[in-house]
């Protein structure tokens, strides 16, 4: 078999893979859930790449959650699901029906709020599903159709803040989670009783005594900031990746400042590790001085 730009050719791997006589043992072996952690890493894999401007990289990670994609299809496929070509279909009709100001008439077209568009498409969308699934559900109840692992685990949400994913990331399911609790009214509307709640949440922690009081007032903690950000636009996550990349650039201005007196980071006390610091980030500023010079 030979590589292809076609997307028929990944299925058709993809495919071999899971053939049962010929295909490859560990694949074989893989089921929906096995394969998660896997896709959990090639996202955010695609995200380091995209913030390391590697084009390279990029376009092997891009191909490696594809993959991902065209595994859950081949999985979905022989369990009687669906297949590749049904996601396909699915992705293309949801986007030309909620972009009607550019695949519609020209009434729609002309139409002022295209997210307001948006909102009510995914409205409309969300009710078929739903009764989509309760018919599937009576069907099973009535026993016109058999039950099976895919029946579904939770078929109408019982509560508002239910239709939120809880396998997000931690920061991004806090805000996700406070996003749905504002639509009730249920949030804080200027940041000043936010910052209140900070200092607040501050002095909780400082008196907190055990390791899980400390570990609660610290949630407690994240959660606020996460709501003093989303009060100013601020996503959490980006706002903490930026800093996490920041620490690793001065880290390294650090190495490399102690490797050219021929020094070890392990070997400097606290206080010439803060001082190498302080010239890190000195020099990571706009026409700084060299942390080395």
């Amino acid at each position: 078999m030979q590589p292809s730009r076609d997307m028929k050719r990944l299925v058709e791997i993809m495919s071999a893979l899971r053939a049962p006589d010929t295909g490859c043992p560990w694949d074989l072996e893989q089921s929906f859930d096995t394969i998660i952690p896997y896709t959990i890493e090639e996202t955010f894999e695609v995200v380091d790449a995209i913030e390391r401007r590697d084009p390279d990289d990029l376009k092997e990670e891009l191909g490696d959650l594809l993959l991902q994609v065209v595994y859950y299809s081949q999985l979905a496929a022989e369990a009687g699901l669906f297949d590749f070509e049904d996601v396909v279909e699915g992705i293309t009709r949801k986007m030309i029906r909620r972009h009607p100001h550019v695949f519609g008439d020209a009434d729609a077209r002309n139409a002022r709020s295209a997210k307001g568009q948006w909102e009510r498409i995914k409205a409309e969308e969300k009710r078929e599903r739903a009764e989509a699934r309760a018919a599937r559900l009576r069907a099973e109840l009535d026993g016109t159709a058999e039950r099976s692992e895919w029946s579904g685990r939770n078929e109408a949400a019982t509560s508002l803040l239910d239709t939120v994913p809880g396998a997000l990331p931690a920061l991004t399911l806090a805000r996700k989670l406070q996003e749905k609790a504002a639509t009730v009214g249920f949030d804080w509307t200027t940041p000043e009783p936010i910052i209140a709640k900070l200092r607040e949440e501050t002095a909780e922690f400082e008196a907190a005594s055990t390791g899980q009081e400390r570990s609660d007032e610290l949630g407690d903690l994240l959660f606020t900031l996460v709501n003093l950000g989303r009060r100013y636009e601020i996503d959490p996550d980006s706002a903490l990746r930026g800093t996490v990349a920041k620490f690793r650039d001065r880290f390294r201005l650090m190495e490399v400042a102690a490797d050219s007196q021929s020094l070890r980071l392990a070997d400097l006390p606290l206080d010439e590790l803060e001082a190498l610091w302080v010239r890190a980030k000195r020099s990571s500023q706009p026409e700084a001085e060299s942390i080395i010079g």
